[in-house]
């Protein structure tokens, strides 16, 4: 083929193609936002700005707690991470995404991570939208440990927040889960229902680990790899064509490859972080061009055309493929 189209929408956004830069470390300075405009993302998530640093900043308490309260509080909070080890108070976050919207002539998105019972996130979603963020990606990481709180009510709170925030900001609203609901496909069709723009598949739990010597639980982060990749195959071939808003996948893109593969299963972009942190922000450039080599090599002339070609939209019950596979491939082992 002589050329191919390359280009997709996201959020309603038109992107030259499907590669984009996720939430990272390189999105918090100005250098490392034009790097990654300079190499060909599409579009760019900023880092995010944490519902703890808001409350923080606006009242002393994280959690509705204050350490100067009570030494229990004080012990509880001694995890987090002092205000000042953050890039940006919240104040200079809004700034400093004037500052990139400035700098650089590609969308940016900006980013606001929280969990779904907090209010925090509201009036900073408005600045954001104020500073001139093109849409907004909400990344809801909780991991809840209640035994007394039912999965219904977890669900209802992240459905009530979402439908706050359409209500609170007229630019496109994107939301980044975990998969670990009792039903995932039912919380995303009620996400797409109450009007989220977007779903993000899927947030990493950095789960840690025991330091031997010392009995404690200690903090591991890990970059993705490949091996992760499948879950969020499996989900966006089951949520293409079935929901209105945009697919995104996130974590377990080591390659180009597997980017492709992404987009064959449903997804509208593909955001990167591991990649871009372990090669560096050309990554992007070679994953674009790898996209390209195998739309050419497959006579596809555009995303569009090859998006959801391996989804289970095709499937009168996807729940018995997804079953038959499961047996099928126990059944072939060591074969």
């Amino acid at each position: 083929m002589a050329s191919v189209d390359t280009s997709t929408r996201y959020l309603g956004l038109h992107l030259r193609h499907p590669f984009m830069a996720g939430a990272s470390p390189m999105s918090a300075h100005l250098d490392g936002v034009r790097q990654l405009e300079d190499a060909g993302s599409a579009a760019i998530v900023l880092h995010s700005l944490f519902e703890e640093q808001i409350t923080e900043a606006q009242s002393g308490r994280i959690h509705g707690m204050d350490p100067a309260d009570d030494p229990v509080f004080a012990a509880r909070l001694a995890p987090f991470p002092r205000s000042s080890d953050y890039p940006f108070e919240p104040e200079e976050h809004f700034e400093y995404l004037r500052k990139v919207k400035a700098a650089v002539s590609i969308p940016v998105i900006a980013s606001l991570n929280g969990v779904p019972s907090g209010r925090a996130w509201l009036s900073a979603a408005r600045q954001m939208e104020q500073a001139g963020a093109d849409a907004l990606e909400v990344n809801f990481y909780e991991v809840v440990t209640n035994p007394a709180l039912p999965a219904a009510s977890v669900e209802n709170h992240i459905i009530r927040a979402v439908t706050e925030l359409k209500r609170s900001i007229r630019i496109p609203l994107a939301i980044k889960l975990s998969p670990f609901f009792t039903a995932f496909a039912n919380i995303a069709t009620r996400l797409d229902e109450v009007g989220a723009d977007g779903l993000v598949m899927f947030n990493r739990f950095y789960q840690p680990d025991i330091d031997l010597e010392t009995s404690r639980a200690i903090p591991v982060l890990e970059l993705s790899r490949s091996d992760e990749l499948r879950l969020r195959l499996r989900w966006l071939a089951i949520l293409h064509g079935r929901v209105r808003a945009s697919l995104a996948l996130t974590g377990g893109v080591a390659t180009g490859s597997d980017g492709v593969k992404g987009i064959l299963a449903g997804a509208h972009v593909v955001q990167s972080v591991s990649a871009v942190l372990r090669h560096g922000a050309s990554f992007l450039s070679t994953a674009v061009e790898e996209l390209v080599a195998w739309m050419e090599q497959h006579q596809c002339a555009t995303v569009e055309e090859m998006r959801g070609r391996v989804s289970l939209l095709s499937s009168a019950d996807p729940s018995s493929f997804e079953r038959a596979n499961y047996i099928r491939t126990l059944h072939h082992w060591g074969r």
